[in-house]
């Protein structure tokens, strides 16, 4: 017998964010929102230390404790717009490698305020292009193989993101990166919950026990509190290599360390116009487009992977109704310059929630309402350590690896090009830096070939672009 249909506000919302239709139910949206929450609400911690201690041209700084909020404001409100105009189960928040163009890049060279504007501005322009069409249009004009290939691009990028974060791979004496530390050996505490967080993850996730990867996150995070209260680990710095990456995860003991009232003194300090009249025209425009280049490509990157590990793409690789996920993703860099917390961009990390089951929008705005919390309630953001999130990201990043067989690679025109995507994103820690040498290589092959029919026009328009991108330094001292 089919099974009674939902009636009152459960069907309603059923309905309207597709969740029976497209194979999941409430309760893997719930998990998937949360498992996407803890896998990037380390950005609330690390934002305010990019961006909050960073000196604009007058010498002047955000705060740290200002820019934390903000970052849960924006993450917040723009992961709940993602979720009920998209329906979509992408999480919004400012974007990793977007904060450090903006704190080193555009904040030496105008002030706080200018540098929102700019957000801002870039964030309306990016808005243009979805609605007139245009940012869709380039989305469909990349070929299939290429579209694959980014979504295992932004696998490799999550993986060697969860390896660096957990301490798992650092830099080395003689090459740029090796195992652990010192000659190249694991050692201390918080990689002991790396590694234990990892196998309990996959062991679920083999066992397919629902809420696999949530529950290795809660495993791995009490495995962390007792060793540090035991062990007494602390954070890591020059003098303590062995120590908790980023976030020392402590039990609170009294109401003051439970909860606190934020301080949102940033949300409307931004100037619009003040960029334009402080720096050259020139400089600005190279700057918004190394903004507007970084942030456009990300998103198209991280949709094209998330949503293809959730089956939601279609044959040609697209993302049907991809509209509002872009439209939402243009209001969340609004709302990143008019809040100062930088541009928000849609999150890769939404793929932890996918592994959980989520599906649709109602997964963000689970993700949403825990940021929310984490405005008042501290303990959600300092009781995670980045080594018992961060095995998520190493599963995640093998199930978007599965794409791979979808590349043909007997095609060179479609085979070196995805191979660059893949291995430039994780080597230069960006998405948009893989999409645009992918981009670059597949126009120039084409056009080796003979083949410039197959090249549609606006992948010309974009290759040009990007190459101009690449050159941005030889051309700024040539403009002087």
């Amino acid at each position: 017998m089919p099974s009674p249909k939902r009636t009152g506000l459960l069907a309603t919302l059923d309905r309207y964010f597709h969740v029976s239709e497209r194979g999941s139910d409430f309760s893997r949206e719930i998990r998937g929102g949360m498992a996407t929450f803890f896998a990037m609400v380390y950005i609330v911690v690390l934002n305010p230390l990019i961006i909050g201690n960073a000196p604009d041209v007058n010498g002047d700084t955000l705060g740290i404790p200002q820019v934390a909020a903000v970052t849960a404001l924006v993450a917040a409100v723009t992961s709940m717009l993602m979720g009920v105009i998209s329906r979509y189960p992408f999480a919004i928040a400012a974007g990793m490698g977007l904060n450090a163009i903006v704190a080193y890049v555009l904040a030496p060279v105008m002030t706080w305020a200018d540098v929102m504007g700019l957000i801002v501005i870039e964030g309306v322009i990016m808005l243009v292009l979805v609605l007139t069409g245009f940012r869709n249009a380039v989305f469909n004009a990349v070929p299939v193989g290429i579209k694959s290939a980014i979504a295992v691009g932004v696998g490799l990028f999550l993986a060697l993101i969860g390896f660096v974060n957990a301490g798992f791979v650092r830099s080395g004496a003689g090459t740029p990166v090796q195992l652990g530390v010192g000659s190249g050996y694991l050692d201390g505490w918080p990689i002991l919950v790396f590694i234990v967080g990892l196998v309990i993850t996959i062991a679920l996730l083999v066992l397919r026990v629902k809420g696999a990867m949530l529950l290795g996150i809660v495993f791995a995070t009490i495995l962390g509190i007792v060793i540090e209260v035991f062990a007494n680990v602390g954070p890591r710095d020059e003098n303590n290599p062995l120590g908790w990456s980023l976030t020392v995860p402590q039990v609170p003991t009294s109401a003051g360390d439970l909860v606190s009232l934020p301080d949102l003194s940033l949300v409307g300090q931004f100037d619009l116009l003040g960029s334009w009249q402080n720096v050259s025209i020139a400089t600005v425009l190279m700057l918004l487009l190394t903004v507007l280049l970084a942030d456009f490509f990300d998103t198209m990157g991280t949709m094209v992977g998330v949503a293809n590990q959730a089956g939601l793409t279609d044959e040609e690789g697209n993302v049907p109704n991809s509209q509002g996920v872009l439209v939402a993703d243009a209001l969340g860099t609004v709302a990143g310059g008019l809040g100062s917390a930088s541009v928000a961009t849609t999150y890769a990390e939404s793929a932890a929630g996918v592994g959980e089951g989520a599906r649709t929008g109602v997964a963000p705005i689970v993700t949403g309402l825990l940021f929310l919390g984490t405005l008042f309630i501290t303990p959600l953001t300092s009781l995670v350590p980045f080594e018992a999130a961060t095995p998520v990201l190493i599963v995640v990043g093998f199930m978007m690896m599965t794409q791979v067989v979808r590349v043909d690679f007997t095609d060179l025109g479609i085979g070196i090009p995805a191979f660059l995507a893949v291995v430039v994103m994780p080597y230069t820690y960006s998405i948009a830096n893989g999409i645009g040498v992918a981009f670059i290589a597949y126009t120039i092959i084409r056009l080796v070939q003979g083949r410039w029919r197959d090249v549609h026009p606006l992948m010309l328009l974009v290759s040009v672009i990007f190459l101009i991108h690449f050159a941005e330094a030889p051309i700024q001292d040539l403009i002087g």
